[in-house]
């Protein structure tokens, strides 16, 4: 068996995180504790265990680089992310498709790192298209 996060490990997860709950401080700062608003969703993210795999547009996942998935967005469309809990932001670009599992967007380590929600795996966020796709 390898180490790691596995599917059911990251179902469970995924089930304690959207399930009402106390939440520790840590979530806290993540934005989860309270009722979304309007155009407001959670964010995920992915990092080096993806490195160097193809994402749907076709180049090379990076996980040091600003970037990010979304169901629909062009690739190529740039987006202001800001973290609802603390209200730091990042621009990354859409390279790939996804999240899954009802969430607004998976983010590059990088971009995680910069909003401060990298500890969190998912945090509440808020996402605004800045520049169209190149």
């Amino acid at each position: 068996m390898r180490a790691g996060f596995g599917w059911p490990l990251a179902a469970v997860a995924l089930g304690l995180a959207l399930a009402p709950a106390a939440y520790s401080s840590a979530e806290a700062a993540c934005g989860r504790e309270r009722t979304l608003p309007a155009g407001a969703g959670l964010s995920s993210w992915y990092g080096a265990e993806q490195g160097g795999r193809r994402t749907a547009s076709g180049e090379r996942f990076d996980p040091k680089a600003l970037t990010a998935a979304h169901n629909s967005l062009p690739f190529g469309t740039r987006l202001k992310v800001t973290n609802l809990a603390t209200g730091r932001s990042v621009t990354v670009r859409i390279n790939d498709r996804g999240p899954g599992y009802g969430r607004l967007i998976d983010l590059s380590e990088a971009a995680a790192r910069r909003l401060g929600t990298r500890a969190c795996g998912l945090a509440a966020v808020t996402i605004e298209q800045v520049a169209e796709a190149d």
